[in-house]
């Protein structure tokens, strides 16, 4: 059974930074893409970073480009999303995603497994 346990989030100033980790287990890491999503209060689930099998192939939100970067480590299989300059519109609760493919998508409806969530708040 697959298992994504996220973890790092927490309260920070806006400018800060955070770094968000994902612990996979019950699956071939190696060979899946990973990604991240977000949900803000009121709002709807929407996509933040993603990356391929080949941990060159990443695909960004545009509102956090040259701010986030998603990497992974496979021989740990852990996922990390590293987020600087915040901003208190990134206050969210961030999700980890796996999807059976190697392609690093933004659709969500591609990921079928879901970690429980990290809350990040940033503040004014």
């Amino acid at each position: 059974q697959v298992q994504l346990v996220e973890s790092g989030g927490g309260l920070v100033q806006a400018g800060g930074s955070l770094r968000l980790s994902c612990a996979a287990s019950g699956l071939t890491f190696s060979v899946r893409a990973m990604a991240w999503f977000r949900q803000a209060p009121r709002k709807e689930r929407e996509f933040v970073a993603a990356i391929g099998r080949i941990a060159s192939t990443t695909n960004y939100a545009d509102s956090v480009k040259g701010r986030f970067t998603i990497s992974r480590d496979n021989a740990k299989n852990v996922v990390y999303l590293q987020m600087n300059s915040l901003k208190p519109e990134d206050t969210a609760v961030y999700y980890c995603a796996t999807r059976s493919g190697p392609i690093a998508t933004n659709a969500e409806s591609y990921f079928e497994s879901w970690g429980q969530g990290t809350q990040v708040t940033v503040s004014s």
